[in-house]
């Protein structure tokens, strides 16, 4: 973990979610702190959109409670609503919510790889690209939350494993806390401090080498998904 601060960011307590006569999230607690990520795992209807939601105030607990000690916060959510039969220039995509100084958009494009591609069309980005400038998008106000659900859809092999690493550098140059939801258990577990396994609830939770010995994770996702994963412990304190 980064040595630089340790202040708590986000704090849930035994949060849930209840709808239509069902708990789509229950008993959900965790502690994220500045220059740390967490990884939310698991199967899908699990919860974890659900508590990232929670987690940015956009869904009222039913259950427990959430306390926020920042009002810095950035999302990236899963699935971008964007008419593409409008043409949207990535500087006109930086700015659609407020006005940002040019030179604030060149520095988190240029922190994210594509400030090339600066008035470029979203349309004529590949899968990569587009989530280059989504991230862009998210630190351009350095953000001491950062929260990014599914952050490689639509990335192939190689831009996954730099995606990763891009978010590694980020957290620890921001010193922000993040928040990692992701099926992608192979590059997740070895750029995370901390992993909590979701099906409706806690599974488990620990380090990712804690987590793929766990019977309930092993359980979850089989045990050919424990034995061919190789996590190691992350430390932000070294450089990629």
């Amino acid at each position: 973990m980064n040595t630089k601060s340790n202040k708590i960011l986000l704090e849930l307590n035994q949060a849930g979610v209840f709808r239509s006569d069902k708990w789509i999230v229950r008993d959900v607690s965790f502690t994220l702190s500045e220059g740390e990520i967490l990884t939310i795992i698991g199967p899908n209807g699990s919860g974890k959109s659900t508590t990232a939601k929670m987690a940015l105030g956009i869904l009222k607990p039913d259950m427990g409670s959430i306390t926020l000690h920042t009002n810095k916060i950035a999302y990236v959510p899963q699935k971008l609503e964007i008419n593409w039969t409008l043409p949207l220039r990535v500087i006109d995509f930086m700015m659609l919510t407020k006005k940002i100084k040019l030179e604030e958009i060149n520095n988190a494009l240029e922190m994210t790889g594509v400030a090339s591609l600066i008035h470029k069309n979203l349309d004529n980005l590949s899968g990569g690209e587009l989530q280059r400038v989504l991230l862009a998008r998210a630190i351009v106000n350095k953000p001491q939350l950062l929260i990014l659900d599914e952050p490689v859809q639509g990335v192939d092999f190689n831009g996954e494993i730099a995606l990763y690493n891009l978010i590694n550098n980020i957290s620890s140059e921001l010193n922000c806390g993040t928040i990692l939801i992701s099926h992608d258990l192979h590059f997740v577990m070895s750029s995370t401090n901390n992993v909590i396994c979701l099906n409706g609830h806690i599974c488990c939770s620990g380090s990712p080498k804690t987590i793929i010995q766990s019977k309930e994770f092993i359980d979850l996702f089989g045990e050919k998904a424990s034995q061919t994963l190789s996590p190691y412990e992350h430390d932000h304190d070294h450089s990629h």
